[in-house]
């Protein structure tokens, strides 16, 4: 079992696909991982509109919040930070981490992203872990991509950016939704070398 001193800090935008976000988190924290969680303002509204839950505000009833749909109520360690909190630890440079990953992630946080703009604690956050050379992976939930999309997400991943479209495999034989869920979780988290989901993967033909 891992558990890391330096926190990862998970990004959680208004594209449609929360799903994706609850199960990294089930299995960071069953894997002792410390969690630095900020959620964009539009969150809210997708929480609402695909599962018709509505997301608390304040962190602490927050961080209960994300534990429940987890189904992870202790093990861990997930500090919850408001939106506009751009005066947030997360918002420095001088903030060691592990890396950063959004997911899922709209376009437009990465339209944001490619033009250096930071409106809020998840922007300022992810422009940080770019400026200072760290890991920042990015999963996008949009289809199609237009061409502004592709040209955005083509700057990021220019300047180090680990782009992981939430794009499933089938070779594992998937069963449920979450199992097709995992696999892309589980690749984006190859990016940051954590390796905490137990999925089948690819060992050549038999």
């Amino acid at each position: 079992m891992t558990n890391n001193t330096k926190p990862l800090i998970l990004g959680v935008t208004g594209a449609s696909g929360l799903i994706y976000a609850v199960r990294a988190l089930k299995f960071l924290l069953a894997a002792e991982y410390h969690i630095e969680l900020v959620a964009s303002k539009s969150t809210y509204t997708v929480w609402q509109a695909e599962q018709e839950i509505r997301m608390p505000g304040e962190p602490d009833k927050q961080e209960q919040f994300w534990r429940e749909q987890a189904g992870v109520p202790a093990q861990g360690k997930l500090r919850c930070h408001p939106w506009s909190d751009v005066g947030a630890g997360i918002a420095s440079g001088s903030f060691r981490t592990l890396g950063m990953i959004i997911m899922p992630c709209s376009m437009s946080t990465v339209a944001k992203l490619a033009g250096g703009l930071s409106s809020d604690l998840l922007e300022r956050a992810a422009d940080v872990q770019i400026k200072e050379g760290r890991k920042l992976v990015i999963v996008p939930r949009e289809t199609p991509f237009s061409l502004i999309h592709l040209r955005n997400l083509t700057t990021l991943a220019e300047t180090g950016v680990r782009i992981v479209p939430a794009i499933p495999a089938w070779y594992h034989n998937p069963q449920t939704i979450e199992d097709l869920v995992d696999f892309v979780v589980a690749r984006a988290l190859d990016q940051l070398d954590i390796d905490c989901i137990p999925i089948e993967r690819w060992q050549g033909h038999l």
